[in-house]
C-alpha cells in the first residue's frame, strides 16, 4: 500500500519548455570565462572579467570615435575586379559576392569624415570580417582617396588597422598598394598634416609592412597581435623558440615599435589629446 501519492504535473506544464535565446552568452578568447553578451556590448566589446578586446566592425569603430556617432562615408562605390581570374576552391568573384552579402558593400576598409571631439578628421577603419581585412586594390585606392581628401580639407588622418595582410587573390596588384599608400602618406607629411595609426588585433602582413607602422604616432590596443609573419612561421624559419608575448602590443612597446597602448575606453580622448598637440590651430 502506498502511503504517498505522487501528484502528476499538469500536461501543459510538462510540455512547456524554457527556451534560452541563442547568442545570449559569449566565451572570452583570453580568460575563457562565459560572459553576458549584452554586458560585453555595453563595455565597448571588452571583456568585463579580464579586459580582453574583442574584434569589432568598421562602422562600430566609427560610432565610438566620431562625435554623436555622426559621420559621412565616402568612396563607397569602388568594387574589386578579378584581373587574374583567380580560382581556388571557389572563384574570386563569387567569393566577393558572398562577403558582400554577409558583411555589406565596401570591401575590407571603410572611409568616413566627421568630427572627433569637435575637430574635423578623416578616419579609415578596416573590416576584418571581409576576407580577413585583406589588402587588395580596392583597399589601396580607398585609403589613397582618404589621404587625398585629408590633404584637400587640411584635416588629420587616422587609420584603424586590423588585417591578415595582402590579398593573395590579386597577386602583385595587392602588393603594389603598399607603395601606393606609402607614397600618398609622404604627400600628407609634406602638407604638415598628422597621421595617427591605430593597430588592433590582428595587424599583420603587408599592412604592418607599410602604412600601419608609418604613423606619426602608432597606438595599439592591449594584447593586439602585430607583426609581419606569424609566430609559427618565424619559429620554423629561425628554428628557435620565441619569447613569451612575442608580437603582442606590450612586447612591441617595450622594444620601441609602438608608441603606446591605449584601451578602447580611452581611445577617443587619447586621439583628441594628440590631435590637439599636432594641430594646435
Amino acid at each position: 500500500m502506498a502511503w504517498f501519492r505522487k501528484e502528476k504535473k499538469p500536461k501543459e506544464a510538462a510540455e512547456r519548455q524554457v527556451t534560452i535565446p541563442e547568442g545570449l552568452w559569449i566565451k572570452c578568447d583570453d580568460c575563457k570565462e562565459i560572459v553576458y553578451r549584452k554586458e560585453v556590448a555595453q563595455n565597448l566589446n571588452v571583456c568585463p572579467k579580464c579586459g580582453y578586446h574583442f574584434r569589432i566592425g568598421a562602422r562600430e569603430r566609427f560610432e565610438q570615435l566620431f562625435d554623436e556617432k555622426t559621420y559621412k562615408e565616402f568612396a563607397t562605390n569602388i568594387r574589386s575586379g578579378d584581373p587574374l581570374e583567380f580560382r581556388d576552391t571557389k572563384r574570386y568573384r563569387d567569393r566577393l559576392k558572398v562577403y558582400e552579402q554577409r558583411v555589406g558593400k565596401g570591401d575590407a576598409v571603410l572611409c568616413a569624415e566627421g568630427k572627433l571631439d569637435g575637430m574635423g578628421v578623416v578616419i579609415c577603419a578596416m573590416e576584418y570580417n571581409f576576407m580577413g581585412g585583406s589588402m587588395g586594390s580596392v583597399v589601396g585606392e580607398k585609403i589613397t582617396q582618404a589621404i587625398e581628401r585629408a590633404i584637400d580639407k587640411k584635416e588629420p588622418l587616422i587609420i584603424v588597422s586590423t588585417s591578415g595582410g595582402a590579398r593573395m587573390q590579386e597577386g602583385i596588384l595587392s602588393l603594389m598598394q603598399m607603395a601606393k599608400i606609402s607614397a600618398a602618406l609622404a604627400r600628407l607629411a609634406d602638407a604638415d598634416l598628422p597621421f595617427i595609426s591605430v593597430l588592433t588585433d590582428p595587424t599583420t602582413g603587408g599592412v604592418t609592412a607599410s602604412y600601419a607602422m608609418l604613423g606619426d604616432l602608432n597606438i595599439a590596443e592591449p594584447k593586439a597581435l602585430i607583426g609581419f609573419a606569424g609566430p609559427r612561421v618565424i619559429e620554423q624559419t629561425i628554428r628557435q623558440t620565441l619569447p613569451e608575448g612575442f608580437q603582442r602590443a606590450e612586447f612591441l612597446v617595450e622594444h620601441g615599435m609602438v608608441d603606446l597602448i591605449t584601451p578602447r575606453s580611452l581611445m577617443k580622448p587619447t586621439l583628441a589629446r594628440f590631435l590637439r598637440i599636432f594641430c594646435p590651430k
